[in-house]
Parts: structure tokens; sequence; C-alpha cells
């Protein structure tokens, strides 16, 4: 049987490892509206041209998700689909998702259809697809690779940290006072996915040494043990660097993997920010 994993553009991941005409993936892409231009975050969209307009607009960008026909599309081609998005509590797209589910299970009631609700973005979105991938290459029940993703997502988490946040200014979701001051004495704003779904501060560590400290710290709490570590980042090399070699002192045999943003993550994670999904 023909397996298919399709993501919202949430996910930084552009193809998987397997070469395989029985796993196929897709990734459905948000729109993304800075003054009066779309941008639609497929594979080959300019990031860099997108991040530069928003950084010249004074207005407030926006997002919006796929629609239901759009994920329905996406979910052909495969008798076992498993479909993952952005946490629900910023985007509509869960709700597209499993609308789509159930309308084409209506039509075609013989398919297996799972909609995953990341509560996460970037990093945590990833490493859940690659689970998905290394499940599914294992010759595993499509029952069964739901039960194991299931408990996978249990065991997984995301840290943010975020350097600039002109866009969380403009759509009123931090004070243009507090956003000044950021960007005047270094500040980095560390946070974390909670397990609802919602976006959390915890710390605001001043420059990027005791950002990644933070992230330590953060990682410490959480429990981690030297699990796979993936770091989404927009332009920030350096940063990725600095943790990697802090985890591997800790944890010589911890496997981090570095991925650029998509167009979503850099809109919400801008310039410099990164979103750090890890395994426990």
């Amino acid at each position: 049987m023909v397996w298919k994993i399709v993501s919202d553009s949430g996910c930084d991941l552009k193809e998987l490892k397997t070469q395989s005409s029985n796993i196929l993936f897709e990734r459905v892409p948000l729109k993304l509206r800075i003054d009066n231009e779309e941008f639609i975050d497929t594979q080959d969209l300019d990031v860099d041209h997108m991040m530069a307009k928003l950084y010249q607009s004074a207005e407030a960008a926006t997002s919006s998700c796929p629609s239901p026909d759009a994920y329905i599309q996406a979910y052909q081609g495969a008798e076992n689909i498993i479909a993952i998005t952005i946490t629900g509590t910023l985007s509509g797209s869960h709700n597209s998702a499993r609308l789509a589910k159930d309308l084409l299970l209506e039509e075609n009631p013989n398919l297996n259809i799972h909609v995953i609700d990341s509560l996460s973005a970037g990093g945590e979105m990833d490493l859940i697809v690659l689970e998905l991938e290394r499940l599914i290459n294992q010759g595993l029940a499509f029952t069964e690779v739901v039960k194991k993703i299931t408990e996978y997502q249990k065991r997984t988490g995301l840290l943010f940290v975020l350097v600039k946040v002109d866009n969380l200014v403009k759509n009123g979701r931090l004070s243009k006072l507090l956003g000044k001051v950021i960007g005047l004495i270094n500040l980095r704003m560390v946070g974390r996915a909670s397990a609802q779904g919602e976006l959390e501060l915890l710390h605001k560590a001043r420059g990027q040494k005791k950002a990644v400290l933070a992230v330590l710290e953060e990682l410490e709490k959480a429990g981690y043990k030297g699990g796979k570590i993936l770091i989404a980042h927009r332009k920030n090399l350096k940063i990725c660097q600095l943790i990697t070699d802090k985890v591997q002192e800790k944890f010589p045999a911890a496997k981090v993997i570095v991925q650029p943003t998509s167009g979503l993550c850099s809109f919400y994670s801008e310039d410099e920010g990164i979103l750090l999904g890890y395994e426990i």
C-alpha cells in the first residue's frame, strides 16, 4: 500500500530521505500577506525577499491557512495518509485538514487517514515527520504507526529564541515599548510551546550566549537525555553551532540537525530566530 505524509508549511522539511514510490510527502502551503503582496509558502518561495518586505512595511502582516480542498488534493494518491499541522492556536490549518479527512472518508471509507495537531511548529513538527518516515519504513500497520507516533509526540518539545519581534509588535502581541527595548539592549526572547500549543515566554536573555544557556536550562528541565534535536533557524547558524557544542559536550552521542526555516516559520521567528525541536 502507498503511504503519504502531508504537512502544512509549518514544517521546514522539503523532502524525505526515503526515495520510494511507497512513501510520498507533500507540503500544503499557507499564504502570507504583507501590504498588498501575497506570498505562497511553497518550496521555491524567496524567503529573503518576503522578509525584506516584512521589515519595510509599517502595517501588520497576516497569514491564511490552506482550504479543506487544498488538503483533499494533497491526500490523493495513497491509501494510508497521515497529516500533521502547525498548532491550532496559531492557525486554522488543523481544522481544514480534519474537515478534508471527513469529506474524503465520506466518498471513500476504505482510506486510512489520521490528522495530527502538532501543538507546535518548526523543529518539533520536523522531528515528528522524520519519525513518521522511520516508522513507516519498518513496515508497521497503519494503526500501529498512529499509536507509536502518538506516543512519540508526548516525548517531544519545542523551544524558541527570538531576536527580532517587529512582527509581534505590528500584530499587537507585544508592546511597542518592549519591542524597542529588545532591540536596544540586545535581548533574546526564549520560550517554549506549551502542552496546549501556545507559545510561552520563559526568559529575557541579554545576548546570544545567555540565550544559549537558557535553552540548555530548559532542555534539562524538560528531562532531555541526549535525544535527537532539530533546529530550524532563520539565518543564525552561529547559535545553532553554540547549542550543538553545548549539547554534545554533555551528551556526545546526541544528534543535532540544522534546517533553514520555511516561509511561515521565518514569518513567526523572524531574522536570527530559531525553533528548536527535541526528543526526551
